[in-house]
């Protein structure tokens, strides 16, 4: 289909605004709107929820348990204490049902009495004091009486069973029974800490009648206020939720920012005050959601031109001790388990289940990393049976338009999978640097004219590596998601002549503020300064469905779209059709606000039956490839990821500065995830769970990353776009991981790519091994 590749933009300021010069035409510039909270948090002006003060407010603090599984005895205060001075509170205080309101009710605010702890570091008690010194002294002096009870941490040998999926396509006896190579594996990989900037915050305000006034770090401001009122017995007005400056989110603050918020309200409503829960980075890391660990096995048949003729695919993820939002990470983590790639033949088989470990939840990718990661590093490993090019065995299998997925969804519309893959490889030099790296193993191998000493930096013994990888990822809501969401967008033009656009849809980091006034004033004509885009306040805006699954730009940004064109169409014709930026401050003096609310509506395709799991599971996917160059140290197993190329296909894109950030963001993430970022866990606890101990890359780590954006816009959203927060994520590790086989010949199947994995497996491999 038609594409259009963007060349990377540079950052040339003309009357504050960035001007891409790969949209220049002969007199004019486009140009792009400034981020529009980027003044605020480069001089420190931003507010985040720790800088808020709220006179009288009290700090709180979690009782948590020590222990993986156990029965709940007792709370035992001190009775050598001081209690009068302070609050507690535990599960008897909850007014309403003791859940916090996700998938499935399995997850309890507090444990009670009685009942059982699942996971170490759960919530079991609260506690509130006027200064942060007697929080200290008092929180140590709860005792919880516990019962051990057996523990499971095993995900494959876990019997309770959170959810399971099955697709089938065509028949996959004889698919196999047709290949000329069948290769079997497996893959593993283990938790990732979100580490947003900000850790989770929020302040709890008791409102008039009983009500509650929550302000904090978040996505998803009616997530938590659906929980509010579930937990709290409270209406839509006592409920009130604003999100304030958030800094990061990864999906971390998806659904766990329901907790906190519902740990905050319980003892600001028992002591009547405001109420503070500002978790420091050791409480974060030891207790909220993480990306799920996964093993994923693959039995692949193949023609000897490197043909897919048959995929058989089971997963088994790691839930934690709770649901969350487990079985939709699992359910896309299924639908993109067989890769971007056509196949007549499939079996994918997936379940997730309960360890005593803490819950796992949402995690940028959401499922599809995980999987992407195994099969691209499946089909590498294919690749190189049949001595054929990584890029040859793609461009053999990647969908094309009219193909069909595993779910019998036939590929429309925006398929850009070899156009994503081609502007890798030429970018990269792909195969002129693979030939140059395969002269150097030859080398090190003694077997060439090339002397017999590896490649040397330094004292070091090095080697060299380039590897790739595609992949795709569905935009929106998995199947009917969207549907049941009913998202609502408003655009509002007010009484005193203000545009203002109204989404529930959170900023942090990624853009929102910025891209949302900059699509609503082209479609009005009016200056982007001129479009406010007010707080996520669940007072104040509709429920646009949450800040997650790449649906932002492409769901939310078409429903404004939409409802500011019927505005402008009002306005123009109570106005003799005069231009809408001409008479709209005169149309609102003379007859008042008006405001339009769009709501979601079915976008076309075959309807998605989740019982058979077959239909049109997305309503279009985006499309991303990615090279990455490594430098390996053969003595000490250490990588040094040197270069990537990230290629996004994103639908249109709205604003090419922020599009580029988000996708050195993500492809850096993936780094992380390929070569460094560990959770250790033992007995259900996580030991690293210190800044000084899980390792994220810095600064310094970051190899250079080149962005190119390629447009194949989707014809069913006004606009065109699709997501891109997610998309660079699913293909970083694979590529990385492809690129440390290049330069040392072993393959890492479980991430991360430490160094001890690295020399295990070239000790492995190694003739002394062999023999």
């Amino acid at each position: 289909m038609p594409t259009r590749t963007l060349t990377p933009p540079t950052e040339t300021v003309e009357r504050a605004l960035i001007v891409d010069p790969g949209q220049r035409v002969p007199g004019r510039a486009r140009a792009y709107p400034l981020r529009r909270e980027g003044p605020a948090k480069l001089t420190g002006a931003a507010k985040y929820t720790d800088d808020l003060v709220f006179p009288g407010a009290w700090y709180g603090a979690t009782i948590r348990s020590t222990e993986a599984h156990a029965r709940l005895l007792a709370i035992e205060p001190d009775p050598d204490a001081d209690w009068s001075k302070v609050v507690i509170v535990t599960a008897a205080d909850i007014p309403g049902h003791n859940v916090v309101a996700s998938i499935k009710d399995d997850q309890p605010i507090l444990v009670p009495v009685g009942g059982e702890i699942q996971h170490h570091a759960e919530p079991v008690a609260l506690l509130a004091a006027p200064d942060r010194e007697t929080l200290r002294q008092l929180k140590g002096r709860i005792r919880l009486v516990t019962e051990q009870l057996p523990a499971v941490f095993d995900p494959e040998v876990s019997a309770h069973v959170f959810a399971q999926y099955e697709i089938k396509d065509g028949d996959l006896e004889a698919g196999f029974g047709e290949a000329e190579l069948v290769l079997e594996g497996s893959y593993r990989v283990g938790h990732q800490e979100q580490l947003y900037i900000e850790n989770q915050a929020i302040i709890a305000v008791p409102a008039e009648g009983g009500g509650i006034e929550i302000h904090g770090s978040m996505q998803c401001p009616y997530y938590v206020h659906n929980a509010l009122k579930r937990a709290l017995q409270m209406d839509n007005v006592q409920a009130r939720v604003i999100q304030e400056e958030t800094g990061g989110g990864f999906g971390g603050k998806e659904e766990y920012p329901s907790m906190v918020a519902l740990h905050a309200s319980l003892l600001a409503l028992k002591c009547r005050r405001p109420v503070r829960m500002i978790y420091d980075r050791h409480e974060d890391i030891s207790a909220t959601t993480k990306r799920h660990p996964a093993v994923i096995r693959h039995r692949t048949g193949v023609k000897r031109d490197g043909t897919i003729v048959a995929q058989d695919i089971q997963i088994v993820m790691d839930g934690g001790a709770y649901c969350t939002l487990t079985p939709v990470v699992l359910s896309r983590g299924a639908l993109h388990a067989g890769g971007p790639y056509r196949c007549p033949n499939v079996r994918i088989r997936a379940r997730a289940t309960r360890t005593n470990t803490p819950p796992n939840g949402a995690f940028r990718g959401f499922g599809a990393p995980q999987v992407e990661f195994a099969v691209e590093t499946h089909l590498n490993r294919i690749a190189e049976a049949l001595e054929l090019s990584p890029a040859e065995i793609r461009r053999c299998n990647a969908y094309d338009e009219g193909d069909r997925t595993p779910t019998g969804q036939v590929l429309r519309d925006s398929v850009a999978a070899h156009e994503a893959l081609e502007q890798a490889v030429a970018a990269s030099h792909f195969e002129r640097f693979r030939a140059m790296t395969a002269a150097e193993a030859k080398a090190r191998r003694g077997s060439g004219t090339i002397p017999e000493e590896p490649y040397r930096t330094g004292a070091s013994r090095t080697a060299r590596g380039i590897g790739l990888a595609l992949g795709w990822h569905g935009a929106g809501f998995t199947g009917a998601g969207e549907v049941h969401l009913a998202s609502v967008a408003s655009v509002e033009l007010t009484a005193d002549g203000r545009i203002r656009v109204l989404t529930a849809q959170t900023e942090m980091g990624q853009g929102t503020k910025t891209i949302f006034p900059q699509l609503i004033a082209r479609e009005l004509g009016v200056p982007v300064d001129w479009v406010e885009y007010p707080s996520q306040d669940t007072a104040e805006v509709p429920n646009s469905g949450p800040t997650v699954a790449s649906r932002t730009a492409m769901v939310v940004g078409g429903l404004c779209i939409k409802a500011a064109r019927r505005l402008k169409a009002e306005v123009e014709g109570r106005n003799g059709g005069l231009p809408f930026h001409e008479v709209f401050r005169d149309d609102a003096a003379s007859h008042g606000a008006t405001r339009i609310d769009e709501r979601f509506e079915p976008f076309p395709g075959e309807p998605f039956d989740e019982e058979r799991y077959r239909g049109d599971a997305y309503p279009a996917f985006g499309w991303a490839a990615a090279v990455a160059t490594v430098q390996v140290d053969l003595d000490t197993g250490e990588v040094s990821v040197q270069d990537v190329i990230a290629v996004d296909e994103v639908g249109t894109v709205i604003h090419p500065i922020l599009c580029e950030g988000q996708v050195e963001g993500g492809t850096l993430q993936a780094v992380g995830y390929a070569t460094i970022e560990e959770m250790k866990v033992e007995d259900g606890r996580y030991v690293n769970d210190r800044l000084a101990t899980y390792l994220i890359p810095t600064a310094l780590d970051a190899p250079h990353i080149r962005s190119i954006l390629v447009e194949a816009p989707y014809p069913h959203v006004p606009h065109g776009a699709k997501g891109v927060g997610e998309l660079p994520m699913d293909v970083g590790a694979p590529a990385v991981v492809a690129a440390i086989h290049d330069a040392t010949g072993t393959w890492i199947t479980e991430l991360p790519a430490t160094p001890e994995r690295i020399l295990a497996a070239l000790a492995a491999s190694s003739p002394e091994a062999a023999a």
